[in-house]
């Protein structure tokens, strides 16, 4: 086990970060920020959220996002069956919670299959009606061949492409010329990171990151938190897309 709030704080104030400066880095309200430092769970909005906040927190400082995951997980387990009094404070004769939760759920199950029995029955001793004498059964409009294979076709799920980037100089010094869009793109960065130094990135299929590096093999690139493969072995040029690295 290790101290999660106080490892954040000690990493970001040895980059020299204020908790601002993290913020507009990587859009996490200063309080929130807090909190994970203070270890405040119940002032962050949701379990989702504080794993959420945890891991982009932790890889913006370059920390292993998915240790801090872990860890948090490890203290936090949600027991939602527990009993809500303990047997020794329960009054005499009082129901446990264990038997009454099945009890409710059985009652709860015949009452639905005694209603769709009796909406049944009244649907079967209802009046029948019949179409006139000479009217012609109706039938269901025939389907275009196109239509039809469309509908035997399951849908295609979308999976959501990630779009939060971290540049991490894991080895040692590199140096970088980051570009939004392609190599003649608007500079967002360019300088040298020193080793432990992150520097995060916004990526959209429309909004590449270009980036040149003059020591590729110090430097590592994540994505949704995966660590990518493609990296020259000499400097060289690359483009962050949404769906990894290629060359640029």
């Amino acid at each position: 086990m290790f101290e999660i709030g106080p490892s954040l704080r000690e990493a970001r104030e040895k980059r020299g970060l204020s908790e601002e400066d993290v913020h507009k880095a990587i859009r996490i309200r200063p309080r929130y920020l807090n909190a994970l430092e203070e270890e405040r769970w119940e002032q962050l909005p949701g379990e989702a959220y504080t794993k959420g906040f945890l891991r982009t927190y932790a890889e913006f400082l370059g920390l292993n996002g998915n240790l801090y995951v872990d860890e948090f997980n490890s203290r936090h387990v949600w027991r939602e069956d527990g009993p809500l009094v303990h047997e020794a404070l329960a009054p005499v004769g009082a129901p446990r919670i264990g038997i009454m939760r099945p009890l409710v759920a059985i009652l709860a199950i015949v009452a639905i299959v005694a209603a769709v029995a009796a909406w049944q029955l009244h649907r079967s001793s209802g009046p029948k009606t019949h179409p006139p004498a000479g009217t012609p059964a109706s039938h269901p409009a025939p389907r275009s061949k196109k239509a039809a294979k469309a509908a035997g076709k399951p849908a295609l799920k979308h999976v959501a492409l990630p779009t939060h980037g971290v540049l991490a100089a894991t080895r040692g010094r590199v140096w970088l010329l980051v570009r939004a869009g392609g190599p003649n793109g608007t500079v967002l960065f360019t300088g040298f990171l020193e080793q432990g130094q992150t520097y995060p990135l916004s990526v959209t299929t429309t909004r590449p990151v270009w980036i040149r590096i003059g020591a590729p093999w110090n430097l590592d690139v994540r994505l949704g938190g995966k660590l990518l493969r493609g990296l020259p072995t000499s400097v060289g040029n690359v483009l962050l897309t949404p769906r990894g690295l290629r060359p640029g």
